[in-house]
């Protein structure tokens, strides 16, 4: 049993819930103060933490389920666990059932908005998984998709959505948007023979990673707009730094003649810029909370 749970563990890439988790606890954390003067309850947190795993496991299960085909003509993802044999249709459909169900759960013990725009989650969590067959805008998707965390975490405490969840979501947009594109680059010749859209099939891969550039750049723009917006102060400002380095670094270390290092720009700098940008802002807020 022990095996079969790391299987799916692995198959939606857990570890990769680095990513989102942390801006939806940021999200929770500014809607909760900008509205309420106060951090939300551990209550709260912990319905979080479970539409974050239901929605990201359906999501990544479908994404599997839809793409096994394509998955196993690619050698980079030919030992995924369904075209490896290692699930089985059928084990990763009733998965997907489940995490629906803890996403829906978890919603309707939040709070009556997060029910009301579930179904549009729903839907960008589907269609998402089918974008890659007839846009070069997938990224874009993706974006819109995963932003639904900080988004999500703002309306679980609030119970509405204002500008300033508005600004906060599209800057996760174009930074998920921006980093999709650069790990798409590895992937151009195969997307190609298999008929398949991303903006390096359109563009080729050093517009793709200059338009990623562009992306990343409006994802700064959004975090310095937080800061004025919200009652955010020198801390958040420190770890604002520290992501911007991070965004320079990973657009640094990869080019159009080396792509060699992809894995870390995608996976290692993402998952620590999230980790800090949060970070930063919960000691922000509890370091004002405690004046």
């Amino acid at each position: 049993m022990f095996k079969k749970i790391g299987i799916f563990l692995q198959m939606i890439k857990f570890e990769h819930t680095v990513f989102a988790l942390p801006f939806a606890f940021m999200g929770a954390l500014l809607g909760s103060v900008v509205m309420f003067g106060s951090l939300p309850s551990w209550g709260q947190i912990g319905w979080i933490v479970m539409a974050m795993f239901g929605a990201r496991s359906a999501a990544m299960g479908l994404n599997r389920l839809i793409d096994r085909i394509s998955d196993a003509k690619n050698p980079r993802t030919a030992g995924r666990a369904i075209p490896a044999g290692l699930l089985k249709v059928g084990e990763v459909i009733i998965f997907i059932a489940v995490s629906f169900f803890l996403l829906f759960w978890a919603a309707i013990k939040l709070n009556p908005l997060s029910v009301k725009l579930l179904p549009i989650a729903v839907f960008l969590l589907v269609l998402y998984s089918f974008t890659k067959r007839f846009t070069w805008a997938c990224h874009i998707i993706l974006g819109l998709t995963i932003a639904l965390a900080p988004l999500g975490g703002w309306v679980a405490v609030t119970g509405s959505v204002d500008w300033t969840s508005m600004v906060f979501y599209f800057t996760i947009v174009f930074w998920t948007a921006g980093f999709d594109i650069i790990y798409s680059c590895q992937d151009v010749e195969f997307d190609k023979k298999e008929g398949l859209y991303s903006i390096p099939v359109r563009f080729g891969v050093a517009r793709s990673l200059a338009i990623a550039r562009v992306f990343h750049v409006l994802t700064g723009a959004g975090f310095v707009s937080l800061l004025f917006i919200t009652d955010l102060s020198w801390w958040y400002v420190a770890g604002m730094l520290i992501a911007y380095i991070i965004l320079f670094y990973e657009h640094y270390i990869v080019s159009p003649n080396d792509l060699s290092r992809l894995q870390t720009a995608f996976f290692t700098m993402n998952g620590v810029l999230s980790i800090v940008v949060f970070s930063f802002t919960l000691i922000d807020l509890v370091v004002q909370f405690h004046k």
